[in-house]
């Protein structure tokens, strides 16, 4: 490796890792993949040569497809190394403690992310832009969101949005409005979630971040259901998971086929909800994960319903049948709208 092989791979994972965001992404991974051990050897050569800005630029774009690889410690150990080195960008350095901090909260490591997210706070304290600091407001706010803090989440949220319209900041506005939006939901004020959740929407779309816009009309479609609006929630959650589908996002699939096994519950459609929840249980299973914070009251919820109006054994039988579908079948399925 030398300079300008380092130099050439920094700007190809410059170039592709944004498709990461949209509907490309299958290509995106495969282009990222491909050349995934050289572009490990440009960011060990970065470090070794002391480069701060080309190796924490280099472990911010890799850092997607880390996440979405499950290369969770891989991504924290080259992050730390990256960091670790003098020198550099002050904005730079602030937008790499974040993601680095993101990673550690993904790991379940709440003392790393924190004193990461604080870092980059104290750091944004002498940048004339507002985007480190919004963004480090708002992953403190998600671990208090884990820690049931909720009023601790919001004040975290207000202050992230309070500094990101005192410089128009779009990104630092749209991760604020993103955590307040699920927040309120967990308090229960579903009036507010549903306009920071479409504002989010709004965001992600004008954006082209097919990665958020996914997400949110899935939280959104909880909220729309909550609120008794089953015909608006169903198009939301339908959305939610052809994106999801489209992208190969299979981490997502979960919450889409939850969200469509909700509104059948609502209508009536007990066998379709079943089987539904069965399939979702089965991509959970797949990937070893658990039901994020947000999502679990709802998934629980759905599956009280079934327990308390369907026949066991035929709850078994359609939950079996769900478990039985392949990730495309299931989301077929799903979406065909059909039992």
């Amino acid at each position: 490796m030398d300079q300008g092989a380092a130099r050439a791979l920094l700007a190809l994972a410059e170039e592709v890792a944004p498709g990461l965001k949209g509907l490309d992404r299958e290509a995106a991974f495969a282009r990222l993949g491909e050349r995934y051990e050289e572009l490990i050897a440009a960011l060990d050569w970065f470090v070794g040569e002391q480069r701060a800005d080309e190796s924490i630029s280099l472990a911010r774009w890799l850092g997607p497809f880390w996440q979405a690889t499950r290369r969770l410690d891989e991504a924290t150990d080259r992050f730390d190394r990256a960091l670790a080195l003098p020198g550099g960008d002050d904005d730079l350095r602030g937008r790499g403690m974040v993601e680095a901090g993101l990673l550690w909260f993904w790991r379940g490591d709440d003392e790393r992310a924190t004193a990461l997210f604080e870092q980059a706070l104290e750091l944004s304290r002498g940048l004339e832009a507002p985007t480190v600091g919004a963004l480090a407001l708002t992953g403190l706010a998600r671990i208090a969101l884990r820690d049931d803090d909720l009023a601790e989440s919001r004040r975290l949220c207000v202050e992230a949005l309070e500094l990101s319209e005192s410089g128009a900041d779009p990104i630092g506005r749209g991760g604020a409005a993103h955590v307040l939006g699920v927040t309120a939901q967990m308090l229960g004020d579903l009036n507010e979630a549903r306009r920071w959740m479409s504002e989010r929407v709004d965001l992600a779309r004008a954006d082209g971040n097919y990665g958020g816009l996914g997400m949110e009309a899935n939280n959104l479609a909880m909220v729309e259901r909550q609120l008794g609006n089953f015909d608006r929630a169903d198009e939301l959650s339908r959305e939610a998971l052809d994106i999801f589908h489209r992208r190969r996002d299979e981490w997502a699939y979960p919450f889409g086929l939850s969200g469509l096994a909700a509104v059948a519950v609502e209508r009536g459609d007990l066998g379709r909800a079943a089987t539904l929840i069965g399939a979702a249980d089965a991509r959970v299973q797949e990937q070893g994960a658990s039901w994020p914070p947000d999502e679990r009251p709802h998934y629980e919820a759905v599956v009280a319903a079934l327990e308390t109006s369907m026949d066991a054994a035929e709850l078994k039988r359609a939950r079996a049948a769900g478990c039985g579908l392949t990730p495309d079948e299931a989301v077929a399925y799903a979406l065909s709208g059909a039992a």
